[in-house]
């Protein structure tokens, strides 16, 4: 079994966006990629070829941790923003788990070779103190 990796991105958790259908001269429609979901991905490839530091990517199954930390809203009073804080309220707003998780395609060639290769996944949405995207990735063995 390899080493796990973890790949920390401060900020606001983001979900893949929707391809967007806009039309070429030809007036064929053509999907493209909405710029914040670009940047997105960007800038979590980014903290995952740090994190990798040169390693090879996975060849075998993985299995995924993922953690979305949101900062409990302002507007919340200070009793329902400890109550956040502690668990007792969870963030039931987007982005949606399983957007989340698209993204993790941005770690293609990075962290292993396709997303394909991951097997087991799980989706966190909590409240923190700060946000961020925390996900962690290992190589396993067939049982």
């Amino acid at each position: 079994m390899t080493t796990p990796v973890t790949i920390t991105l401060l900020g606001e958790p983001k979900g893949k966006g929707r391809g967007r259908v806009g039309k070429l001269h030809n007036g064929r429609p053509v999907v493209f990629t909405p710029q914040a979901t670009k940047n997105y991905e960007g800038m979590l490839r980014d903290a995952a070829g740090k994190e990798m530091a040169g390693r090879v990517p996975f060849e075998g199954a993985v299995e995924v941790a993922m953690i979305a930390q949101f900062m409990p809203p302002a507007s919340w009073s200070k009793k329902k923003q400890a109550a956040a804080l502690r668990g007792e309220i969870m963030p039931t707003k987007k982005p949606d788990a399983d957007n989340l998780l698209k993204c993790l395609d941005a770690l293609n060639q990075i962290v292993w070779r396709d997303d394909a290769q991951v097997v087991t996944a799980t989706v966190r949405k909590r409240y923190g103190t700060s946000a961020l995207l925390v996900i962690t990735a290992r190589e396993i063995t067939s049982p």
